[in-house]
This record gives C-alpha cells, sequence and structure tokens, in this order.
C-alpha cells in the first residue's frame, strides 16, 4: 500500500510540476514586461521544487516496485493533468481526448487488480 501512496506522491508532484510551467509561461505571457521576470521566475522555481521531490520519491519508489510495474502506472498524469488543465487553465479537451483519458484509467485498474 506504501507503493501506491509514493507512486501517487510522484505523480501530483509532477502534475504539480506541469501545472507550475504552464503558469509560469501565461505569467510570461499576459504580465507587463517589468512584472514578467520576477512571477515567472517564481513559479518555475515552485515547478523545479515539485519536480525534484518528485524525483526523489520517484527514486523511493524504484527501490521498491519492479520498473515495469511503476512506470505505467504513471500513466495517471495524463489522467490528472488533463483534468487540471481543464479545471484550473479553462482548456478544453476533444471528446477523443477524454475517451483517451477513460482508457489509461481503465489500464491503471486492470493493472493494479493484477498485482
Amino acid at each position: 500500500m506504501m507503493n501506491y501512496f509514493l507512486l501517487l506522491m510522484v505523480s501530483l508532484l509532477t502534475c504539480g510540476g506541469q501545472l507550475c510551467q504552464k503558469q509560469a509561461v501565461e505569467c510570461w505571457r499576459i504580465r507587463p514586461a517589468s512584472r514578467r521576470l520576477p512571477s515567472a521566475l517564481r513559479w518555475l522555481f515552485a515547478a523545479c521544487c515539485a519536480l525534484g521531490i518528485a524525483i526523489l520519491l520517484w527514486l523511493a519508489v524504484l527501490q521498491r516496485m519492479p520498473l515495469g510495474v511503476a512506470y505505467p502506472m504513471l500513466s495517471i498524469n495524463f489522467v490528472l493533468v488533463t483534468l487540471s488543465a481543464h479545471f484550473w487553465f479553462g482548456e478544453r479537451a476533444s471528446v477523443r481526448h477524454w475517451c483517451g483519458v477513460a482508457l489509461i484509467m481503465v489500464g491503471i485498474y486492470l493493472m493494479s487488480r493484477g498485482l
């Protein structure tokens, strides 16, 4: 159970890092020139922190689980990033994209049941 908790934490931190990167780009795009750099750098720093912690936790996961099991489970990132982009940035995904997300979720469920 701890292995899955660590995997979930890696996924959440990776998703958070991706969202921070997107926010940095958005700050650069919409802020006045005088405020772009400080704002973008704050978000990039947050992204580096989240992704750095995720890497450390990923190493802990790899100590406890086979790579062939752990790595496919990271596909949950596709789901988390798609949902987060939809709710935080208002990004639209096509029906085909949501069908793909649903298939990923089914695959993750099937993999978790096989262990």
